[in-house]
C-alpha cells in the first residue's frame, strides 16, 4: 500500500511537470495561424470555457481552421466561411488542411498549369497540403493527390511556402 502512494504521488508530479511545458510550447505559436480540427465531432462555443454556449458543432475531422487568438487552453478560430467561436486546444491537430474554394479544382501531376490532370475536386473538398511553393500545393484527399493553385484553397495564404 505505501509503495501505492509514493508511485501515485510521483505520477501526479510527473504530470504536473510535462503539461505546463506542453501547453507553454503551444502557446510560442503566435496567431494567426492555420491547423485542423482533429476530432469527428468538435464543439465551437461563444467564449474560451465549457460555460459558454455551443454555437456550432462541426462533425468533419480535418476541416482546416484558422485561429486567431488565444485564451489559456481555448482557441479562437474562423471556419472556411468566415464564422467565429471558441474550441479546445485538445479538439485541434497542426497537420495543415485545405478546402477546395470556388469551383472545381484540377489536382496536377506537377505544380504548373500546364502538366496533366490526374483528379478534379468538387467544391467544399477538403485535402491534407504539403509541398507549397511558388503559388501551388501538393493536396491529397484520400491517397488521391496532385499539384493545386494555392489560390483555389482555403488554409493556406497566398505565397505560403511549407
Amino acid at each position: 500500500m505505501r509503495h501505492s502512494v509514493v508511485w501515485l504521488g510521483g505520477a501526479a508530479m510527473l504530470a504536473a511537470a510535462v503539461l505546463p511545458a506542453g501547453e507553454a510550447a503551444a502557446q510560442k505559436r503566435k496567431p494567426p495561424y492555420y491547423a485542423s480540427i482533429a476530432a469527428g465531432e468538435a464543439r465551437m462555443r461563444t467564449g474560451p470555457g465549457k460555460n459558454y454556449p455551443v454555437s456550432w458543432t462541426f462533425r468533419r475531422a480535418d476541416l482546416p481552421i484558422k485561429v486567431v487568438d488565444i485564451y489559456q487552453d481555448w482557441r479562437k478560430v474562423e471556419d472556411p466561411d468566415g464564422t467565429q467561436g471558441w474550441m479546445q486546444v485538445g479538439l485541434l491537430s497542426d497537420q495543415r488542411t485545405g478546402y477546395v474554394n470556388g469551383g472545381l479544382v484540377e489536382l496536377r501531376s506537377a505544380p504548373n498549369g500546364s502538366a496533366h490532370v490526374d483528379w478534379r475536386a468538387a467544391p467544399g473538398v477538403v485535402g491534407r497540403l504539403s509541398r507549397c511553393s511558388a503559388g501551388w500545393c501538393y493536396f491529397d484527399v484520400k491517397g488521391r493527390g496532385g499539384y493545386v493553385e494555392q489560390s483555389r484553397l482555403w488554409g493556406v495564404d497566398p505565397g505560403e511556402d511549407m
